[in-house]
């Protein structure tokens, strides 16, 4: 039964696919912990709270802070109880409809987006890694670190000019950019949507700089150029970053500069700046990749407070303005 649920999963993005898979297989282990084998026991004859249970376990063995985690394990399970449904192998009398209603009552009610908390020095880490100097020589492990450097630049300016997640940098080829000259890429982002990202002069010149000091065609826009990295498979694919790569190297130059940052609040950063000079929330959600705008003004929209406050300025009347007024309109 689980392998073919896992078939049931090709159409979805390969994180999707192995988040489900995970929280699956959580299911099972708090099945196991009740006394039920998922082995031997038909999911017809599964409790019909057991999704309930299943997230009341998750809050004890993860703790309540985690709800992210807590909410990401009932979504794959669901899909599990939603493919058992198409199947006709739920427990009688269950429906999606009735485990919706029962995890409502158990989980409560999702907390509020909190307005993210970025430090103000953010962007001294692209200029910090922009003043260190190009290691000198001809050795080998001199010609390693310039390249990790040069790359190092271009990363963080690519994160901060185009507020992309890290696995979405991380994906990037060459093509995509023109080798560092064209100034915006189509790419493919969270939840398999295609959406279009702009790059600067500065980001493009940092690109072209690195890939010259390359002088190779691999194809990944971002590689490895450790000892450890080994062969290089088709067209490089072997070297691609990794995103605890790209998680390193900015939490690597951002403690020299003493903030304290990951990658995606470069995002968060890049969306403060972009409202706060007056651009849309429409216009930020394209740019972010939200899905919805409700995510974009849930997360982002304190960040307007300086054209609330021009607003405020602009249309509010002082006490002593409307008395007068009054007066004026009673004389008449």
């Amino acid at each position: 039964m689980l392998a073919a649920f896992e078939d049931s999963l090709a159409g979805k993005s390969p994180h999707t696919a192995k988040s489900y898979r995970t929280a699956v297989d959580r299911f099972f282990e708090y099945l196991q912990e009740r006394g039920i084998d998922p082995a031997e026991t038909a999911t017809t004859a599964l409790p019909a709270d057991a999704l309930e249970r299943y997230y009341i376990w998750l809050v004890r063995r993860y703790g309540r802070v985690s709800r992210g985690t807590h909410v990401t394990y009932v979504a794959g399970v669901r899909a599990f109880y939603r493919y058992l449904e198409r199947q006709d192998l739920t427990p009688p009398g269950v429906t999606m409809e009735r485990l919706k209603a029962g995890l409502r009552e158990v989980m409560g009610r999702a907390p509020s987006y909190k307005t993210p908390r970025i430090d103000q020095r953010l962007p001294e880490i692209v200029t910090h890694v922009d003043s260190v100097s190009l290691p000198g020589g001809g050795g080998e492990r001199a010609k390693r670190r310039r390249l990790e450097l040069l790359r190092d630049r271009a990363l963080l300016r690519t994160l901060y000019c185009t507020a992309m997640r890290r696995a979405e940098v991380g994906s990037l080829n060459r093509t995509d950019v023109q080798d560092g000259h064209a100034d915006q890429a189509l790419i493919t982002g969270k939840g398999e949507k295609e959406r279009v990202v702009f790059f600067d002069d500065d980001t493009l010149a940092a690109i072209r700089a690195y890939l010259r000091a390359r002088d190779d065609r691999y194809l990944p826009l971002f590689i490895r150029h450790d000892t450890g990295r080994g062969k290089p498979g088709l067209n490089g694919a072997n070297y691609r970053i990794t995103t605890q790569t790209i998680w390193n190297v900015v939490k690597r130059y951002a403690k020299a500069v003493g903030v304290n940052v990951s990658p995606h609040d470069f995002r968060h950063d890049k969306a403060s700046v972009m409202l706060n000079q007056g651009a849309k929330l429409s216009e930020v959600q394209d740019i972010l990749g939200h899905a919805s705008p409700e995510t974009t003004k849930k997360i982002y929209a304190h960040y307007e407070t300086a054209h609330l406050r021009d607003a405020f300025d602009r249309y509010s009347v002082p006490a002593e303005a409307r008395v007068k007024r009054s007066k004026r309109a009673g004389d008449q």
